[in-house]
Order: C-alpha cells, then sequence, then structure tokens
C-alpha cells in the first residue's frame, strides 16, 4: 500500500468512526469499577451483564470439552446447530433445521455482519439499544429512528412502521426488534406481533427478532414474532442473558430458507473475520440450549428473582414520582425524571446526561442517559440495570418467594445493593425539593 493510500485508508477511517465513543454500557462498567477502586461507594445499575451463574452443567461441558482446539466451521459446530434448531423448535414453534443456523462470537457481532452484507435502511425504534445505532454509523448506513410512546411502553407500533414504509415501497430495509426491551424491560402483546408481521410482509422488510432476552420473560410467556412472518425474519439469541454466559460470547442467526443467501453471505465475512466461534464454548452450549430439569429449573428461579426485584423497584421509584412503564422481561428499566424537572432545572441539569453525571458523583448511583439509547438530550430518561446482586444466593433463595410475605426479607438478604442504591436515587431527588 503506497503512502497516499494509508493517508486515504486513515481518513476514510476516521470518517466512520468519528464522533463516535467506546459503547456506553463498557464505559459505564469501567468507569464504576474505577470509583470503587478508589474507594467510592457506587452502585452498579449501568452494565446490563447478568448476575447469575452459569449453570453447573454448563460449566462441567466447558471443563469437559476444554482441551477442543480445531477450528469448527465457519457456519458452526453441527451438533450445537441441531440443537439450537430444537430449541427453537420446542420453544418457540418455529421450523427450524440445523442447516438454519449461524453461529458466532456473540449476537452483537452477527448483527454487524448483517448491516456489512446487506444493503438497506436500519429501522429502530427509540428507545434501542446502545450498539445497533453506531454499528450502522460505523458501516455507512442510513438509520431512521422511529419514535414511540411511552404510554405504550416504547413499542414500535404498527401504524408508524407503515407510515414509514409506504413512501417508499420498494426501498430495501432491515428493522431490528428487540424484546423484551433492552432498555425498557417491555415487550409485545401478541395482537401487536401479528400487526407488525403484517406490515413487515406488505413491505418484504429483514426483521431481525432480537430475543436475546426471551428466556427472561418474566411470565417464561415470550413469544416470537417469526411465528407470524416465518420467510422474513431472522431471530438472534445467545448464552449472554438467560445462560449467564456474557463472556463466553456465543451468538446465534436462525435464519428461513427464503434467507439462506443472506446466511451464506454473512457466513463468507466471517471467514475472513473471526473464522469461526472458540470450540470448546460451543461444545458447552449443547448442553445449555439441550436443556433439561436443572436448567428449567434455574430459568424458572431466574425469572421469580427478576419479576420480585423489578416490582419492588418500580413501586419504590412510582412513590417517588419517577415514572416507569411496566416491566415485562430482562434486568432493565427506563425510568423518566421529568416531574423533577423544574428543579432540576434550578440546579443546571436540562439533559440526562448531566442529570446522570450528578446522581452519580453525589449518590454513586452509576446509570446510563437516555441520550445513549437515541433520546433528545432535553428528555430526562435513564436506563437502570438491576443486576448488582448476588445471583447464586439470590437463586439459592429464590424458593422463599414463593412465600407471599418474604419480599422484603429476601431483598435484604439478597439484594442489599439494590436496596441501598434505589433509596439513595429516591432520595436525591427527594432533596431536591427541600
Amino acid at each position: 500500500m503506497s503512502r497516499i493510500e494509508k493517508n486515504n485508508h486513515q481518513i476514510n477511517l476516521n470518517l466512520n468512526v468519528r464522533g463516535l465513543q467506546p459503547s456506553a454500557t463498557l464505559a459505564i462498567n469501567e468507569l464504576s469499577n474505577k470509583m470503587k477502586a478508589e474507594g467510592k461507594t457506587v452502585y452498579k445499575f449501568g452494565l446490563g451483564q447478568s448476575p447469575f451463574p452459569v449453570p453447573d452443567e454448563v460449566v462441567r461441558s466447558l471443563q469437559k470439552h476444554a482441551a477442543e482446539k480445531d477450528y469448527l466451521p465457519v457456519k458452526g459446530l453441527p451438533a450445537l446447530r441441531e440443537s439450537i434448531a430444537r430449541f427453537i423448535e420446542k420453544s418457540q414453534h418455529v421450523k427450524a433445521t440445523a442447516d438454519d443456523v449461524l453461529i458466532g462470537p456473540g449476537s452483537k457481532e452477527l448483527i454487524f455482519i448483517l448491516q456489512l452484507v446487506y444493503y438497506g435502511d436500519l429501522i429502530i425504534p427509540t428507545p434501542s439499544w446502545v450498539s445497533y445505532f453506531p454499528q450502522a454509523y460505523i458501516i455507512g448506513r442510513h438509520v431512521h429512528w422511529v419514535s414511540t410512546n411511552p404510554e405504550d411502553g416504547y413499542r414500535l407500533s404498527p401504524e408508524r412502521l407503515e407510515e414509514i414504509c409506504e413512501k417508499d415501497p420498494d426501498r430495501p430495509r432491515v428493522v431490528i426488534l428487540n424484546y423484551p426491551s433492552n432498555p425498557t424491560g417491555c415487550t409485545y402483546k401478541l395482537e401487536k406481533l401479528k400487526q407488525l408481521a403484517q406490515v413487515a410482509r406488505k413491505y418484504k422488510i429483514i426483521l431481525v427478532s432480537d430475543e436475546i432476552y426471551g428466556l427472561l420473560h418474566h411470565q417464561g410467556q415470550h413469544v416470537s414474532i417469526a411465528r407470524f412472518y416465518p420467510e422474513g425474519t431472522i431471530i438472534s439469541t445467545g448464552l449472554s442473558k438467560w445462560c449467564g454466559a456474557g463472556g463466553w460470547r456465543l451468538g446465534t442467526f436462525i435464519f428461513p430458507k427464503q434467507l439462506y443467501w443472506l446466511r451464506d453471505a454473512m457466513a463468507i465475512v466471517a471467514s475472513e473475520t473471526y473464522t469461526s466461534t472458540s470450540a470448546p464454548i460451543q461444545y458447552a452450549a449443547i448442553t445449555a440450549f439441550n436443556g433439561n430439569p436443572e436448567i428449567d429449573k434455574y430459568l424458572e428461579n431466574s425469572r421469580l428473582v427478576l419479576r420480585t426485584i423489578a416490582k419492588y423497584i418500580r413501586n419504590e421509584l412510582l412513590n417517588a414520582n419517577i415514572i416507569v412503564p411496566q416491566v415485562n422481561g430482562g434486568f432493565y428499566m427506563f425510568p423518566d425524571f421529568s416531574e423533577y424537572r423544574d428543579l432540576l432545572e434550578i440546579r443546571g441539569i436540562n439533559t440526562s446526561a448531566k442529570m446522570c453525571a450528578a446522581i452519580l458523583e453525589e449518590t454513586g448511583v452509576a446509570m446510563l442517559p437516555g441520550t445513549d439509547f437515541g433520546h433528545k438530550e432535553n428528555e430526562l430518561l435513564a436506563r437502570l440495570a438491576y443486576v448488582n446482586f448476588d445471583g447464586a444466593k439470590a437463586l439459592k433463595n429464590a424458593d422463599l418467594l414463593h412465600s407471599s410475605n418474604c419480599t422484603k426479607d429476601f431483598m435484604a438478604e439478597c439484594c442489599p445493593d439494590v436496596l441501598e442504591g434505589i433509596r439513595a436515587l429516591t432520595g436525591w431527588f427527594g432533596r431536591l425539593s427541600s
């Protein structure tokens, strides 16, 4: 490469990443850890990492296969692809075969590669997960943010999707539908999924159904939109959330046969980039996706714990005049602090970023501002990830929650940082008016 070519290459690279910061979730985690290392009190509501341990039998499977060292097929270990296909059929009643499955080092990587190989606009609801837009920006794709209604749980409405598509019906588009949602914890009712599927089919939209939190629906009632639009939906899932294995970095896409051309294009890029996903992790993942009564119990208790904590936090925030939509799954909520706008303005706080910075500085409560999820600066929103508790201890004591009067005891015993953090947060707002 000549000197001029190197300079031009550097210019193009700078243009692609100019204005971008490191992932907001990773940045808040590093800042929180730095503050704790300095001896400061920090309540880590920033990074959304599962607090639960990887199930014992999955860990044992990883230990058993630790010596696996060969490169595996680009699309993934055949036995794992078969396990995932059976898992999708069993959990979502969507027909699938091993050929439909593509394995990658995290669903995040697969979503990036999809946008790289498919030339189309990206449609995402506001708010959305922090990495959808930066990925599209890096690649150079046009992003269409779709405003949503807090009264409707920040869900993408079929009417808004129709409104966007009918203006240019033949334009290629990718819609990412993430539910239960990061950052809101909200999900979709059955009828809305059917209506969204009708619009997607009408305009031949490629729909990425990001169901990474699907198994953490608090009532165990997640429904994939692929049931209603099977020919155009790619289901995205993985191990990071329901299996507590974020650092293992294993994600998967499940394609309909009509989109095999896209699966194959992604596999070509994978062959030239990450080559294949870690062999020991793939072997261990077979155990996770095959499931068994112990893993079923693990999931049941995980949902019960998260449901209990979400209900407690939401009630505390509502009692403090902080608006929070109903939470249906995962481990996030998206509180709206606009009731305190005038009092915050007195202190010169008029953006979500300033608000979160002040709260962190004065209380140690770490949250992410709404701007990280696509909202305007003056919208006083933040994402709260309620994961700062001992997941192993919580699972061990989950049976206590089947008794109606044990919630407070459970919270005090298993989630003291959550209790203290929420008290610090509500107390800070309470003092604004004093």
